[in-house]
């Protein structure tokens, strides 16, 4: 490699590699087509070169965005024993207390503030309040833009207002037809609940919508890359997104780069990674530790009890919580409306896991766990987030009390500013519209395209 070589290139899922003559930083390194995550559900849908696998490990500093095991993998972290890691400044400290326990190199970044990490290369990372985070990447005066999962949430006027002093800003974010979260829904009846992520919406509107957001005028493909390899979860094989996929409908005002690619940040040359795609090869949940058959032991629903009587939020939005495990239900009765609860059916071993290590939502974007919902909406439903409460503010932030989580929110309010209190009133708005407009319509996608350009 030339020794005044200032590039980036994009791998595996949601991995960039910053360069300065040599790799300086690499960004949520999942080795997924050697490491899986979720419980074993999800690979890569595309190998990662050796080279750009190397190229991670010489790299001086690793940053990851989140918690999440295609960002954070526990197998994968190994082999970054010694590395610099670099954290967001997340309220609870989780991923700090966790990776210094076991003896990493750990360092927590200032939130919304530039760190030179090289003659050629500074970095900036931005926090939200779902524990996610965004790196802001400048090479020789070339901007990154790395939303991965976090989206915009708080930051996108802040975010803009950087972008606009770069002749050049490139946009790297999550999109897609939307299996990356649960979508496997049952109703009250067994019958299995068609996903959205069935409608296939244009994936290029999605990043329209965010480049717009962000004043970003490149795209590359990120953080989209995964496919399903469990018995129990491939069904949902065909609700990921295909390559082709994500170059359509982009509007011409935005340059569009295929994913897995390198941008020379001296003369804006760009070229494709040989990345190969992963042929899935099955395998039973068994091999993970899963067994359907697998009964709850009189402690286990000690400990599931005790997890989740703990959440006050949850305990006062829901009546009950049931879960099927071995073909026998467990039921926790709570403090909410009686008709308001959740089903959950899955094998012991992953849910046990889940508790223990309080990663629950990694059984949801696992999508082997089935889920029926009783008298509520969503997982995310307002009177009764589910997914907020449980994975965001309590596993991650530790925030477990009605008070605990207002001081949570608090913080991030401070950092955000306005954009904190636009971003609420945004989110019910949109709750108030998706009753009564089709979300995948063009009337929504049209209301969806004036609130970024009035922001």
């Amino acid at each position: 490699m030339n020794s005044s070589e200032q590039k980036i290139t994009t791998t595996g899922n949601a991995t960039i590699i910053a360069y300065d003559g040599s790799p300086i930083i690499a960004t949520d390194p999942w080795y997924g087509d050697e490491d899986s995550a979720y419980f074993g559900s999800w690979i890569l849908s595309h190998r990662i070169p050796s080279q750009l696998k190397k190229d991670i490990i010489k790299s001086k500093y690793i940053w990851f965005s989140h918690g999440h095991p295609d960002h954070l993998n526990p197998n994968s972290l190994k082999r970054l024993k010694g590395k610099k890691i670099l954290l967001p400044d997340h309220i609870g400290s989780r991923i700090f207390n966790d990776l210094s326990d076991l003896d990493y190199d750990v360092n927590i970044l200032p939130d919304r503030d530039w760190v030179q990490l090289s003659k050629n290369i500074k970095i900036q990372c931005i926090t939200n309040h779902l524990q996610d985070s965004i790196l802001l990447i400048d090479v020789c005066g070339k901007l990154f833009i790395n939303l991965n999962d976090a989206g915009v949430k708080g930051c996108s006027n802040y975010i803009k207002k950087i972008s606009k002093n770069y002749e050049h800003s490139y946009l790297l974010v999550l999109a897609g037809y939307g299996d990356a979260d649960m979508i496997n829904f049952f109703d009250e009846d067994g019958r299995f609940i068609e996903p959205m992520a069935s409608r296939k919406l244009n994936v290029g509107e999605q990043y329209n919508y965010y480049a717009n957001l962000t004043d970003s005028n490149h795209i590359i493909p990120f953080s989209s890359f995964h496919q399903y390899q469990r018995t129990d979860s491939i069904w949902a094989q065909k609700y990921t997104t295909p390559k082709e996929a994500f170059g359509e409908g982009i509007s011409d005002k935005y340059d569009f780069i295929p994913e897995f690619s390198t941008v020379d940040c001296n003369n804006l040359e760009t070229y494709q990674n040989d990345s190969k795609a992963i042929i899935v090869n099955p395998k039973k949940p068994e091999v993970f530790g899963d067994n359907w058959s697998d009964e709850l032991t009189k402690y286990d629903k000690k400990i599931i009890k005790a997890y989740f009587e703990e959440k006050e939020m949850i305990k006062l939005s829901f009546g009950f919580i049931s879960f099927v495990v071995g073909g026998k239900t467990f039921t926790i009765k709570m403090e909410g409306k009686p008709t308001r609860g959740i089903t959950f059916s899955l094998p012991r071993n992953s849910l046990i896991t889940a508790i223990k290590f309080r990663i629950f939502d990694d059984l949801l974007i696992g999508n082997f766990m089935k889920t029926t919902l009783h008298d509520c909406n969503s997982l995310y439903d307002r009177n009764a987030n589910f997914t907020y409460h449980v994975s965001k503010f309590s596993d991650n932030g530790n925030a477990n009390t009605k008070e605990q989580i207002y001081h949570y929110l608090q913080n991030y309010k401070i950092r955000m500013g306005n954009e904190f209190i636009i971003d609420q009133l945004t989110d019910r708005s949109k709750e108030f519209l998706v009753r009564f407009i089709e979300r995948d319509s063009r009337v929504f996608e049209g209301i969806k395209y004036l609130y970024s350009k009035l922001r």
